[in-house]
């Protein structure tokens, strides 16, 4: 008995290890093709299943993503967050913002989402793209932009953020690609990402509404979220899970 618990200790060590090495960040830093420096952290999975492109929310930065791209990791999925000219230090500092001086227009960051996106193509392997509030109205109008790069997209909390009314509803209505959508329970962002959502003519379409949840990814952090991240979770991993698999 001892030795099959010493071999089963063995087991378990070696497999967080190799979690956690998997899930290490390694800093990039990405050009926007407006020459701005967009600062990134890249988490590799050893045999990745698709690149996961993780855009943070209003007054945020990568660190939003410091305790999801890991479990995402852990998935099978490389992911590659970063920090966009829109931002603060919500989570933890802004390089992107800090560098520039100020933080930009949402609008504006569309470059900073475009460049990840640059970035994934050449893997070869499909591309998510994820967002978080105002960044979770961006990657439509980026999937749209880009519908023949982008393989899926995964929005928490969209609304009709941007400038231009209807904006988001309009890029949405030319994304074919499959698309979950969730928010915090309140009726407001429920509606909202309602709304857009049925603006696209995607045949794989889902809308979870959560009993328990919070605005943007911070309902995958039960820190944020306590009653609410594991259901979260369950879902969001759901959907890639059933998302087309890259060929051998």
């Amino acid at each position: 008995m001892l030795l099959k618990w010493l071999i089963g200790m063995a087991s378990a060590l070696a497999l967080s290890t190799t979690a956690s090495a998997q899930g290490k960040a390694t800093p990039v830093t990405l050009q926007s093709r407006d020459r701005v420096s967009i600062f990134a952290l890249v988490y590799e999975a050893a045999h990745p299943k698709a690149v996961v492109l993780l855009f943070h929310q209003a007054g945020s930065s990568k660190a939003e993503y410091a305790t999801i791209a890991p479990r995402l990791v852990a998935a099978g999925y490389t992911a590659l967050a970063i920090d966009q000219r829109s931002g603060g230090s919500l989570y933890g500092p802004n390089e992107t913002v800090s560098r520039l001086g100020r933080s930009a227009s949402f609008e504006e960051t569309k470059s900073d989402l475009v460049a990840a996106l640059d970035w994934a193509v050449p893997q070869h392997l499909p591309v998510v793209l994820w967002g978080s509030s105002y960044s979770a109205a961006l990657v439509f109008e980026v999937a749209a932009e880009h519908a023949d790069q982008v393989s899926a997209v995964i929005a928490f909390s969209p609304g009709e953020y941007l400038k231009k009314s209807g904006a988001v509803a309009r890029a949405a209505a030319h994304v074919h690609v499959p698309i979950y959508v969730t928010s915090s329970p309140d009726a407001d962002e429920v509606n909202a990402a309602r709304g857009i959502l049925s603006a696209s003519p995607a045949a794989a379409k889902t809308q979870f509404v959560p009993k328990f949840g919070v605005h943007g990814s911070s309902a995958l952090i039960e820190a944020r979220d306590p009653k609410g991240a594991a259901e979260n979770w369950d879902h969001v991993l759901a959907f890639l899970a059933a998302l087309p698999k890259p060929p051998e």
